[in-house]
């Protein structure tokens, strides 16, 4: 079923003699609600639920997340985490049906996922434009907050092009709509009822809505799903470089008009910007018509960047402008289910890991690591997350599962992981049980 268009209408008020509206966002919520679905993961082993919460359509609810229909023929977008360790994927739609998804494929640099269930005639939503919307412009999130299937929370844009810490790909757009767990993957709407951003994080101290929230521009989600649709897994650019923001004072030193660009520290021998002659001081301005503002731009652009396809690359070097050519490599981030890249299972820790990718340790910009998947109840107490990278163990690094398994089976009661999560890193004191436990998302 065709969704129509369907937009917000406000109703006036005065207050201190300026008139204002606020808006009224029921119709769209009963449109475009029908579109947004429940998304739950089996897992292999069974897991400890959050407190109060049953089961719901026979899957583990232990990361419930949110989804909504693009197409008729039951394409639908999520974020990559809400899927990616998961045996079995079940959607739930409002009218209780529900389906076994099948996993087209996830992009976990851009944290978007791809869905596809068998039905016809779905309710989907509309496409809007992200870069049309404004600072000041009012949003709405619909999803499953803890669970609580299409639940409608508003706000407004707080910021646009929002780069943060480990995802400098990502030009998030920044709001104040109330999101809490299990509104990831879920659509954040304009006042025309058009979606232009996946709701993706939350910036908190203790897991729940605080003030900001984060959203993926619905343009950049959409190139992503004609990727995994088409390809199977993402292309982007590669270049070959490091940058840095150009403070005022780099500017004065560079001589450059104003602190603008992108530094370039480190030019990686041999790659695409190697070949094309740009040198560590260099400053990027401008690739092919997009300027570079601020350091993280380069790195947006270059992603987009066609690999071997010359790009022109404005630089400022000398205290002059000059432009060259520069033939991207190609960045491929493997698309692959979680049930594909095995783990083990560290008996008396507790814990389910993977070591990092390559292109993971690339873009994380770690060396070594491993990516914790599923964690048993005691260790979830004690602090460690499903997508904390462990680090190290006791002062030693852990390059592998084996060096993991020695640390842990030397040590004496308890153990101490250094972890990163997001671009905070902090030890994680765990005692060692008796036993193994049961393992829990």
């Amino acid at each position: 079923m065709a969704s129509m268009a369907v937009g917000v209408t406000g109703c006036a008020a005065t207050q201190r003699g300026v008139l204002w509206s606020v808006p009224d966002f029921s119709a769209m919520a009963r449109t475009y609600g029908p579109a947004v679905v429940n998304i739950g993961v089996a897992r292999e082993a069974s897991a400890t639920r959050p407190h109060g919460f049953p089961p719901q359509g026979g899957t583990d609810d232990g990361s419930l997340g949110s989804g909504f229909i693009v197409s008729e023929d039951g394409f639908i977008l999520t974020n990559a985490h809400v899927v990616a360790r998961g045996s079995q994927i079940i959607v739930k739609l409002t009218d209780r049906r529900e389906f076994r998804a099948q996993l087209i494929g996830t992009d976990s640099v851009a944290d978007v996922a791809l869905l596809k269930i068998e039905a016809r005639g779905l309710p989907t939503v509309r496409i809007g434009d992200p870069e049309r919307t404004e600072v000041g412009d009012w949003a709405l999130a619909i999803g499953s907050p803890y669970g609580f299937s299409n639940s409608a929370t508003a706000g407004i844009v707080s910021a646009k092009r929002r780069i943060l810490p480990g995802a400098e790909y990502m030009p998030f757009l920044q709001t104040d709509v109330p999101v809490n767990p299990g509104n990831s993957g879920g659509p954040l709407f304009n006042l025309n009822g058009e979606v232009i951003g996946i709701n993706a994080r939350i910036y908190s101290n203790s897991g729940g809505y605080q003030g900001l929230s984060f959203a993926i521009p619905i343009d950049v989600a959409m190139d992503i799903k004609r990727q995994l649709q088409t390809k199977g897994m993402v292309t982007r650019g590669r270049i070959g470089i490091s940058v840095q923001e150009v403070g005022q004072a780099l500017a004065q030193s560079f001589q450059l008009p104003r602190p603008q660009g992108a530094l370039i520290g480190y030019v990686e021998k041999g790659g695409a910007a190697d070949r094309a002659g740009i040198r560590s001081g260099d400053v990027i301005m401008r690739i092919g018509t997009r300027d570079v503002v601020q350091s993280a731009d380069a790195l947006i652009h270059i992603a987009g960047l066609t690999p071997g396809q010359p790009a022109p690359f404005l630089i400022w070097r000398d205290r002059t402008q000059q432009v060259l050519q520069v033939v991207p490599d190609r960045f491929d981030l493997p698309s692959l289910p979680a049930r594909q890249a095995r783990s083990e299972m560290p008996g008396p820790l507790g814990l389910v890991v993977r070591p990092l990718l390559v292109q993971e340790q690339q873009v994380l910009r770690i060396d070594g690591g491993l990516l914790v998947q599923r964690v048993s109840a005691a260790v979830s107490r004690a602090g460690v997350k499903v997508g904390d990278i462990v680090l190290a163990v006791n002062g030693h690094p852990v390059a592998g599962i084996p060096a993991l398994l020695e640390e842990v089976g030397n040590a004496e009661g308890a153990v101490a992981l250094l972890v990163q999560r997001g671009s905070a890193r902090l030890f994680i004191p765990i005692e060692l049980p008796q036993s193994d436990g049961d393992v829990a998302e």
